[in-house]
C-alpha cells in the first residue's frame, strides 16, 4: 500500500541506529532488535522472528549469496525502476505492535509504502538509508537508559529482578518497585522484561 507523504513528515522524527540483536528468553525462536536514539539515551526494543533477524544481520554484514535474497531483490527492483529508498520511519505503536513505512522517491514524487519494521530495516541496511521513529512512538514505547550505581545494582539487582518471574506478578508491585525493576532490567539488557514493566507502569499513570 502506498500513500502520499504528509506535509509535516520531516517534523518530530528521531534518528535511530541499530545497536544490536539479542535472543529473546521469553519468546522461543524470537530476537529483540535494539534501536538507539542518535544521539540520546532512549532505546527502542522490537521483537522480531529468526528469519527477520537473519535478513537484517546479512544486510549489515554485506553478505552476498549466489542468488539475491528477498530484500536484495526488492532493492534491485527499486534501482531498476529508478526508485530511491530515501528513509524508513517507525511511524506507529499500537496495542504492542510497531508499524513502519518506507519513504520512496522517484523523480519529484515521494510516496510511503507500508511495511513491517523488520522488513523496512532489512531494506534500509542494504540501501544505506537512515532509520527514524516518530517522537510519539519514542514517547510511547522507548526505554530510557539512565546512570546507575553499579555497586548498588550488583548487590540488589539480582534479588529484585527475581521478584518478577511472569507478567502477572507485576500487578502485585507498587510503582516505586516497578521503577526499580525497570532500571535493573535495563542494566541487565533484558529488554523484553523491561518492555513488560514499562507497559505496566504506563497502564497505571
Amino acid at each position: 500500500m502506498t500513500e502520499q507523504l504528509p506535509e509535516k513528515q520531516n517534523m518530530d522524527k528521531v534518528k535511530l541506529e541499530i545497536l544490536g540483536m539479542t535472543y529473546s528468553e521469553s519468546s522461543s525462536g524470537a530476537y529483540v532488535l535494539i534501536l538507539g536514539e542518535k544521539p540520546g539515551m532512549r532505546r527502542l526494543p522490537i521483537v522480531i522472528g529468526g528469519p527477520e533477524a537473519d535478513a537484517i544481520a546479512i544486510g549489515i554484514e554485506g553478505e552476498k549469496g549466489t542468488r539475491p535474497l528477498t530484500h536484495d531483490l526488492m532493492l534491485n527492483m527499486a534501482n531498476e525502476f529508478g526508485i530511491r529508498i530515501q528513509e524508513v520511519v517507525i511511524n506507529n505503536f499500537r496495542a504492542g505492535v510497531y508499524y513502519a513505512c518506507i519513504v520512496c522517491q522517484k523523480g519529484d514524487d515521494i510516496n510511503l509504502v507500508d511495511a513491517r519494521p523488520s522488513d523496512a530495516i532489512a531494506l534500509a541496511v542494504r540501501a544505506g538509508c537512515d532509520i527514524y521513529a516518530y517522537e510519539s512512538v519514542m514517547q510511547e514505547a522507548s526505554i530510557v537508559m539512565e546512570d546507575f550505581d553499579e555497586e548498588e545494582e550488583n548487590n540488589e539487582g539480582e534479588s529484585n529482578i527475581n521478584k518478577v518471574e511472569n507478567k502477572n506478578s507485576l500487578d502485585l508491585l507498587t510503582l516505586d518497585e516497578l521503577e526499580d525493576l525497570l532500571q535493573v532490567a535495563i542494566d541487565n539488557e533484558d529488554y523484553m522484561k523491561a518492555a513488560e514493566i514499562r507497559d505496566e507502569i504506563k497502564s497505571r499513570v
